[in-house]
């Protein structure tokens, strides 16, 4: 428990509950204070309004040469006032009483504070007092301070109390949430220590509220989804290398024991060697789809992106196979709407080799007599490249299938290839942020690649 304790007290989330709920403090004091100040200032003002007030009717019962009323005025306001909360002095010119509470002595005219013991007041009461000669006498009306003072002081208990109460609501409520918050971390510390000890399985729970934590949660968990996914990928393919490559590794050995063989015996091995030359080749080949595939997956050739037409790459690649089709008794065809411009953003020699590797896969997978369409078309804002054909098609369940590496079908284990072909497709497809689609033609297969359009046509490389 004291640990766990000691964890939130360390930890950012209570940190910044903590530095909040100073902040909100902070505030509160400044603001209260500001409020206490003019609140103060203007109790002041009313009191000093009312003392005037007071004073100027008092001394307004003065007639011309009869003191006689102003004296019963102030006698008068002196018997009400009980409490003595207000008091008043009236002194002739020699400075005897002729009426109040007290005499006032050595008070200047106009407002001044004095502290007065009084029968039945506290001892060291103060008074606010104004000053002033009425005819010959001086006349003084003072009131208490302390009304103003509990006021206050009531005030600032009250201040006093909402601040302990917002003080233990802030801490409090600021380690709830801070606990909340970081029991999510320790979420995603959790999982994240489960993926370095090898569960790629492992996800961040998320509570569905939508919030920054749940969004980088979401992310956190798609970066670990292509994880997983690279690693069973990279397990896939160090499988099928040690499956597809051992054949010819094994012809190559054989290849090579029997031209030692021949050699002992003196008798000829060119054709021995032409076949280790063939056979060494195409493992050179594989390796090198492999390496080319990792270098365009790391998106080693952006460098060389510009806007370019596709139009005719595609008529290029249509030039070219079209012959060998041909020589292969099948046909391929090309189709593309004359005077249109098909602007993407790519790498021509990639996107070359992504279009070459579509017609070789299906001039190899299919029989004679197989139509082979390319086409070119728009669709909304994506440029639309499609490679048809009326062969045996792919099954629904391969489909995704045929884009790993090294992967083949069962039915064209016996022609030759690398089964990395659509893999390279898939790479290059991936690099320019195009989608491949595989679909059913009964007979046969569309394969259509779709490529977001170029904002500007004649771009520079980036």
């Amino acid at each position: 428990m004291s640990e766990t304790r000691s964890s939130l007290l360390r930890s950012t989330p209570f940190r910044l509950a903590l530095t909040f709920a100073f902040l909100f403090l902070l505030a509160f004091v400044l603001s209260g204070a500001i409020v206490y100040q003019l609140m103060s200032a203007s109790l002041a003002r009313q009191l000093d309004q009312s003392i005037k007030e007071t004073y100027s009717l008092i001394a307004s019962t003065r007639a011309e040469s009869d003191e006689e009323d102003l004296v019963s005025t102030v006698k008068d306001h002196a018997q009400f006032s009980q409490d003595k909360d207000q008091i008043f002095s009236l002194t002739d010119k020699d400075g005897n009483r002729l009426a109040g509470d007290f005499t006032a002595a050595g008070l200047p005219d106009g407002f001044s504070m004095f502290t007065a013991s009084l029968p039945g007041v506290p001892p060291d009461t103060e008074y606010r007092a104004y000053s002033g000669t009425v005819g010959d006498n001086r006349l003084t009306v003072a009131f208490s301070l302390s009304e103003t003072e509990d006021l206050e002081r009531i005030v600032l208990m009250s201040f006093g109390w909402a601040t302990l109460v917002i003080t233990v609501l802030a801490i409090g409520g600021g380690a709830v949430l801070a606990s909340r918050v970081q029991r999510r971390l320790d979420g995603i510390a959790s999982t994240m220590v489960d993926v370095s000890h090898g569960r790629l399985d492992a996800r961040i729970p998320l509570i569905g509220s939508g919030d920054d934590i749940d969004a980088v949660s979401a992310q956190v968990n798609a970066a670990l989804d292509r994880l997983s996914a690279l690693v069973d990928g990279m397990r896939e393919v160090s499988a099928n290398i040690a499956h597809d490559l051992k054949t010819p590794l094994n012809r190559l050995q054989m290849i090579l024991e029997s031209a030692a063989d021949k050699t002992a015996s003196g008798e000829d091995v060119s054709t021995e060697l032409t076949d280790a030359r063939v056979e060494s080749q195409q493992i050179n080949s594989t390796f090198d789809a492999l390496l080319r595939i990792a270098q365009i997956e790391a998106g080693a050739r952006k460098a060389r992106f510009v806007d370019l037409d596709v139009g005719p790459i595609v008529e290029t690649i249509g030039d070219v196979y079209a012959d060998v089709a041909e020589d292969d008794g099948k046909s391929l065809s090309t189709t593309i709407l004359p005077d249109t411009k098909w602007y993407i953003h790519g790498d021509r020699d990639l996107l070359m080799q992504m279009l070459a590797n579509l017609v070789e896969n299906a001039l190899r997978h299919c029989p004679p007599g197989t139509e082979i369409e390319l086409s070119v078309t728009r669709g909304g804002s994506h440029i639309l490249i499609h490679v048809r054909d009326n062969g045996p098609g792919i099954p629904a369940e391969e489909r995704e299938k045929v884009f790993r590496r090294l992967y083949r079908l069962d039915a064209s284990r016996t022609t030759p290839g690398s089964g990395l072909g659509l893999s390279l497709v898939k790479a290059v497809a991936d690099l320019h942020g195009a989608a491949i689609a595989l679909e059913d033609r009964n007979p046969g297969l569309a394969v259509t690649v779709s490529f977001p359009t170029a904002k500007s046509p004649g771009g520079q490389a980036i």
